[in-house]
């Protein structure tokens, strides 16, 4: 088995990882990039399938997301902004389809207002909220404690308010049911992005995209650590501590074929799959809980291209959402210069167990009928169909990001980040600003980085300050 020995060690070829590793690198320390896929980018891929390139994994550029922006300039990559002229369409709970413009959907005055209100409501509380710190709110446990859906129904006896604010951080960001998290779990994901009226805004949260597709971040930064990235080496055990160095710290990872020595790991991938490691020492007791109330969301995207984008011709942005629908929402998606024109739609929680539990046709049939209630008849052909499917995906396991269950966050969130030993945390999971995002990520490999060249500094200093107190001692 070879062996290799660097500074530190990051396993997971994401954005995230790679961020870290280049600024390790830059602060002059030996990096070691492991990833289990047979590709760098993680949660970002950019594939051609059947002709068509896709964003398999996320996509999108929001105007907050500055850490994102600041790595794409620094790329040379160039971004463009989503089709969205023209009316986006709206499907209530009768199956009534309404054409408008703006953020609010075209409900009943009445639902409007509640709506209106809730939203004010929401963004008051979520500016309360510090994304690095929630579970510092003088009501985080209370918060914590009652789902966003209970909290709901303590506002408004209507439900397709209710049905309609959740969407907006349930089916569209966390893929879960809304009895399915706290309601500081949403005000926190509603302060990542700034405020909730941010979340309802497709304008703002979908903003831009990348020419020739997101996943070229990743596999730019990891251009620049050339032979010190390593793919297809799952780490199986990871063993940390003074026993593994000389009396400082340091770990040692395992693969199939590879040996990794180290005095630092960062741990830069989903946290869902922390138990894919073997750790030597166990985990301690608290991030051994901690992990077991995370999980992941579930969603299918699903893309579907067609020979033109047919509902421009009928004056539609593209733009299309429905709680009632299979595909809770979708877009205009096509890409950068190209003729055709490419829908994304989303299906998400239940809907997502649903469609998995029918044949891949049926499936299909189904949520190409779903759009068709938006698009018309025309949705029902496209010339490539595609599923992403990241439940499926082993060194996923779901989409788009890790959440906690009911009380989790108040109570292990600010573990999250807290190093064991030598090995430290890094992901879009974890992050405060740009949680689940790819800005989150950088903004994550960043602080990562940061903190182990302090750290390095600290220990570096510590074992000169000994080695001059042992000479000292010698001479006299």
């Amino acid at each position: 088995m070879a062996e290799i020995t660097r500074d530190v060690l990051i396993v997971g070829a994401g954005a995230a990882g790679l961020t870290a590793a280049n600024d390790l690198r830059k602060a002059g320390l030996s990096v070691a990039v492991l990833e289990a896929r047979d590709r760098v980018g993680g949660r970002l891929w950019t594939d051609v399938i059947e002709g068509a390139m896709l964003e398999i994994g996320g996509q999108w550029v929001s105007p907050d997301q500055d850490a994102l922006k600041e790595t794409l300039e620094e790329l040379g990559l160039s971004t463009y902004s989503r089709y969205r002229e023209g009316e986006s369409v709206y499907i209530g709970p009768s199956g009534e389809l309404t054409r408008f413009t703006g953020d609010i959907f075209p409900v009943a005055p009445a639902t409007e207002k509640i709506m209106v209100e809730l939203i004010e409501k929401l963004d008051a509380m979520v500016a309360e909220i510090d994304p690095d710190r929630p579970w510092a709110h003088p009501n985080a446990e209370a918060l914590d404690e009652v789902s966003f859906e209970q909290w709901l129904a303590v506002q408004t006896d209507d439900q397709e308010a209710r049905d309609n604010i959740a969407l907006f951080i349930a089916g569209a960001m966390l893929t879960k049911p809304a009895h399915a998290f706290s309601t500081l779990q949403a005000l926190l994901m509603a302060a990542s992005a700034g405020s909730f009226s941010n979340l309802v805004d497709a304008d703002f949260i979908l903003d831009e995209r990348v020419i020739g597709g997101l996943q070229q971040v990743p596999l730019l930064l990891a251009e620049r650590l050339g032979d010190d990235v390593l793919l297809n080496q799952p780490v199986r055990s990871l063993e940390w501590g003074p026993s593994t160095g000389s009396g400082t710290g340091g770990v040692t990872a395992t693969t199939d074929d590879l040996t990794v020595r180290a005095r630092f790991a960062i741990l830069a991938h989903a946290p869902v799959l922390y138990n894919r490691i073997s750790f030597v020492p166990p985990m301690p007791r608290r991030q051994q809980q901690l992990h077991q109330h995370l999980s992941m969301g579930f969603v299918i995207k699903v893309h579907a291209v067609y020979d033109r984008p047919f509902w421009r011709e009928q004056g539609l942005s593209g733009t299309a959402f429905s709680p009632y629908e299979l595909a809770h929402e979708a877009y205009d998606n096509t890409n950068h210069d190209d003729e055709r024109g490419t829908l994304v739609g989303f299906v998400s929680d239940k809907h997502a167990d649903g469609g998995f539990e029918l044949s891949a046709e049926e499936r299909k049939e189904r949520i190409l009928e779903s759009l068709s209630h938006y698009y018309g008849p025309e949705a029902k052909s496209p010339v490539v169909y595609y599923e992403s499917d990241w439940g499926s995906e082993e060194w996923t396991r779901g989409a788009y990001a890790a959440s906690f269950d009911l009380g989790g966050l108040h109570r292990y969130g600010n573990d999250l980040r807290t190093p064991v030993g030598p090995i430290h945390f890094a992901c879009s999971d974890l992050a405060g600003a740009g949680y689940q995002h790819v800005d989150g990520a950088i903004r994550m490999g960043h602080l990562v980085a940061s903190d182990i060249v302090e750290a390095s500094r600290t220990t570096s200093a510590a074992a000169g300050s000994a080695a001059t107190s042992a000479a000292a001692g010698s001479e006299s």
